[in-house]
């Protein structure tokens, strides 16, 4: 029998903190104009002293279960698309499975920072329709905040926490009419590390370090490989851009977001953004996203939705799927 992954629910958080532009300006040298101008965002929100990665992504993940009308004990998988990790091990994952008292399962987490997620549904979705397991909890989770240089005002603009999070199912594929994750795209140029990187680690400086970017090179390869893995997905499933009902990307930049949606010649009410609102949650960003586009109603069933995103390594990625 041929099995599907299927989307059956999701869940977000925001952590209850929102630091604005203003807040920023008083510490750092910008204002509310320069960073709406250069990023499209206008505030953040930021995790509250002891709240973890695993605490946003728990809260995220209970949304996804109830929205899906599943318990945390119907699961049998557990990913979690991090670059912040509560702990160096074990995996976010494993504490996230033992707080949502979801029994014994596989858990682990993936580390491709922004594109954590599009790999990470790319993973899951093998998992699945090969059968060896039959749902999975797929997390998007960030405290970005904590490995961000807050005198940087070239990086500490642009990022906030949150958590996303889809519970999928693996179906007949004839039962599913259609549905289901359809394929993906991941890519990665390790020769590029310097444009996006955190400068600690656990082998080379044993501290966690803060993020580092040269932002102008990342723009330029962002467009051009973010556009270039939407047109393969959509290329390999036989479909046109027009088929097209949602584009979810990763939440960076909005002149990003507009670069992409220009060169493929999508349209402006076809983009999901939450960027204003969140500014750059890292590998929680698609799936907050989306979440919000299936809270107002936008994203409904049925609907073929593009999922896109490029981050450190430099890795990006895309993935096609009908909800």
């Amino acid at each position: 029998m041929s099995l599907t992954a299927i989307v059956r629910g999701c869940g977000a958080y925001l952590p209850e903190k929102i630091l604005t532009n203003e807040d920023l300006s008083k510490t750092v040298d910008t204002s509310d104009a320069w960073i709406r101008e250069r990023t499209g965002i206008r505030e953040r929100h930021i995790a509250a002293d002891g709240e973890y990665t695993s605490d946003l992504a728990v809260k995220a993940a209970q949304e996804a279960l109830q929205s899906a009308g599943m318990e945390a004990s119907d699961i049998d998988l557990i990913v979690v698309a991090t670059t912040t990790p509560d702990l160096t091990f074990p995996s976010t994952a494993a504490i996230v499975q033992a707080k949502l008292g979801a029994g014994i399962g596989a858990a682990f987490d993936i580390q491709a920072v922004c594109t954590g997620f599009v790999y990470a549904i790319s993973t899951v979705e093998k998992f699945l329709t090969s059968g060896q397991h039959k749902r999975a909890l797929l997390i998007g989770a960030e405290t970005f905040s904590r490995i961000l240089d807050w005198t940087d005002r070239a990086t500490c603009v642009l990022f906030g926490d949150g958590a996303g999070a889809f519970v999928l199912e693996a179906q007949d594929t004839a039962a599913a009419a259609g549905r289901g994750v359809m394929n993906s795209y991941l890519r990665c140029d390790g020769r590029q590390v310097d444009l996006l990187h955190v400068d600690g680690g656990v082998s080379s400086t044993q501290t966690t370090g803060h993020v580092r970017m040269q932002g102008n090179k990342v723009f330029r390869e962002a467009v051009l490989r973010i556009s270039e893995a939407m047109q393969r997905v959509i290329e390999e499933a036989g479909i046109k851009v027009t088929d097209i009902d949602w584009f979810v990307p990763h939440q960076a930049n909005e002149r990003i977001i507009k670069g992409v949606v220009k060169k493929l010649d999508l349209r402006t009410d076809q983009v999901i953004s939450t960027i204003s609102g969140q500014g750059n949650t890292s590998a929680a960003s698609i799936p907050l996203a989306y979440c919000a586009g299936v809270a107002d109603g936008r994203i409904k069933k049925g609907d073929l939705v593009l999922l896109e995103a490029m981050g450190g390594g430099l890795t990006w990625g895309a993935a096609l799927m009908r909800v």
